[in-house]
């Protein structure tokens, strides 16, 4: 039986790196990267959501090669992910990234945890380094959405860099880049690759600023220079909607655009006491969006009026034309409100990422920085408003 209860995982090691595995999409599996602080004693543990019995699966993989800071999976390839991660390097530490295999029996979502996983845990192979020895600290990496998991784009201080993996991933070579150039703090925060256009533009955060990018040219096509109050955290492409992305930051801000007319946001969230480190879109129904914060809190909102499907459906042309309807048509002209639908109090020190499922639309992981993992639920009633 489904429930709503929340389910809580404790890594017993700091982390702030969150992803779901994107290529499974039958069981539900999310990655966290850990930030100990023995150096050289960093993991990743791959938790499985056994959503019948309300359980989690975990099992650990070794990655001795520094503390990460952000973790993506490859979207074509279950068993391929890339780290960024922090080396020390001629007494300076310094952020790399490099793409992994994790072994084979662990590739997919199983429901089964070994006894001894965290007494026998198991090592990453390393396929290749994103070597950014020119181009300094790895902020990120974004894999091509729904791509073949050979295209990536990794933003190190202020250069953006479009890799092509070779080889079974074993060899990754630049074939083409760009930099951030002007005025205030020139260095990438965050960064998304936007799943439309034929997946031709990304959009990256720098300082207070975001700005959008054609990536067959290189170059910028938009910047929204004071997109926020504060440094801008985190941004998301409407999965459905070409146009419009969300951004958050430390002005304590959630803000919706259309990126056709940058001049100010259509939409402004306030919810938050503290700064806004994530916000995710989900997958399937846009008007849901999670925000995680340093304020601890979850919260999950109901971004109606700026979905597509303002009006609670898609309209249909077919609907209007029967005359029977014509009455129940009028009342449901009125776009729906927005409104929060709940607040998650669970995390008791700053959530730092918050991720939908790629296999349940209705289900999403939080992760705060003391290493606790929350698996929650969007409430079943208003799930059924939705679907019914």
């Amino acid at each position: 039986m489904e429930d709503d209860a929340p389910v809580i995982y404790g890594l017993e090691f700091q982390a702030r790196a969150l992803t779901a595995q994107t290529a499974e999409t039958d069981a539900i599996r999310f990655l966290v990267g850990t930030q100990s602080l023995k150096f050289d004693n960093q993991q990743i543990h791959i938790i499985d959501f056994d959503d019948e019995n309300n359980i989690i699966n975990k099992n650990v993989l070794l990655h001795q090669v520094g503390e990460i800071w952000h973790i993506s999976t490859s979207p074509a390839d279950k068993s391929v992910l890339s780290t960024c991660y922090n080396k020390t390097s001629d007494s300076k530490v310094v952020t790399c990234a490099a793409v992994w295999r994790m072994p084979k029996e662990l590739e997919s979502g199983s429901h089964e945890s070994p006894d001894d996983s965290s007494s026998n845990p198991q090592t990453l192979e390393l396929l290749c380094h994103l070597d950014n020895t020119a181009h300094g600290n790895m902020a990120c990496v974004l894999w091509e959405p729904m791509g073949d998991g050979k295209r990536l784009i990794s933003l190190a201080d202020n250069h953006l860099l479009l890799w092509d993996l070779q080889e079974n991933c074993t060899k990754a070579t630049i074939s083409s880049s760009a930099t951030l150039e002007g005025k205030g703090q020139l260095k990438f925060t965050s960064g998304r690759w936007s799943p439309h256009h034929n997946c031709t533009q990304v959009a990256t955060a720098n300082d207070t600023a975001i700005r959008g990018w054609d990536i067959r040219s290189m170059s910028q096509m938009y910047c929204i220079e004071n997109a926020h109050g504060q440094l801008v955290r985190d941004l998301d492409f409407n999965p459905n909607k070409q146009y419009y992305l969300a951004s958050c930051g430390d002005d304590c801000k959630v803000k919706f655009w259309d990126v056709r007319n940058i001049s100010e946001p259509v939409k402004s969230l306030e919810e938050h006491s503290h700064w806004v480190w994530s916000v995710r879109y989900n997958h399937s129904h846009d008007q849901l969006v999670l925000t995680g914060s340093s304020d601890s809190r979850v919260i999950l909102s109901n971004m109606v009026s700026i979905s597509s499907e303002p009006f609670g459906h898609l309209v249909d042309e077919d609907d209007l034309s029967d005359p029977e309807d014509n009455h129940q048509e009028e009342k449901s002209k009125e776009p729906l409100q927005d409104s929060i639908i709940a607040t998650y109090e669970e995390h008791e020190d700053s959530v730092y990422a918050v991720e939908w499922s790629s296999a349940d639309p209705w289900l999403f992981a939080s992760l705060s920085y003391d290493g606790r993992l929350v698996i929650n639920r969007v409430p079943r009633a208003l799930k059924y408003r939705i679907l019914l």
